[in-house]
């Protein structure tokens, strides 16, 4: 979600991995299997229809990287994906 405020634009979700989440949404919600098909956006990612382009299936991926590798402890090192 995303809260403007004059030429500034930030999300108001301030959580590690906010912004692929919010492009992750984006991304679906601009799909043909949400707008044609009159699905969910989670129906459309978990039926891998073809509907949905292969850049929301990488942005899942990368989704599920970066909630990931805030549970590993290497992270402090590493920094965390996705980023």
């Amino acid at each position: 979600m995303m809260q403007y405020e004059g030429e500034n634009a930030h999300l108001v979700d301030q959580n590690p991995c906010a912004g692929i989440r919010a492009d992750l949404k984006m991304c679906l919600l601009e799909s043909d299997c949400v707008k044609k098909q009159k699905k969910t956006p989670r129906e459309c990612l978990k039926s891998f229809d073809a509907s949905v382009p292969n850049e929301c299936y990488a942005l899942r991926t990368t989704f599920f990287e970066c909630k990931r590798s805030l549970l590993d402890n290497r992270t402090r090192f590493r920094g965390r994906k996705g980023y």
